[in-house]
């Protein structure tokens, strides 16, 4: 997996590449936690995202409720069939705002 980060003034951007699975669902939450506090609002692109597993839904669900607490908008935008395919089995196409 790999993780890039940009900053539109306060809003983070995070591209996520690959994979997000047990083992590197923790990295992604730790690249979120690490930013708490320097943005307004958070995107996820999920573009050249391959997989997600329960693991990184955990982490999404997590990342949400801690934003929500904040009110700080949360989004995950250019998700493929793949990837959209495992938030409609899981029902996280409902939860989670998705674009």
């Amino acid at each position: 997996m790999k993780i890039t980060k940009n900053y539109n003034e306060k809003e983070l951007i995070l591209s996520v590449e690959g994979r997000i699975d047990t083992i590197t669902s923790q990295e992604l939450d730790e690249e979120i936690n690490n930013e708490l506090g320097k943005f307004d609002s958070l995107t996820l692109d999920f573009a050249d995202l391959k997989y997600i597993s329960s693991a990184g839904l955990r982490v999404l669900i997590a990342t949400q409720k801690k934003l929500k607490a904040e009110n700080i908008p949360f989004v995950i935008k250019n998700v493929n069939e793949t990837v959209n395919e495992i938030f409609r089995m899981s029902g996280f196409n409902k939860i989670l705002k998705i674009e």
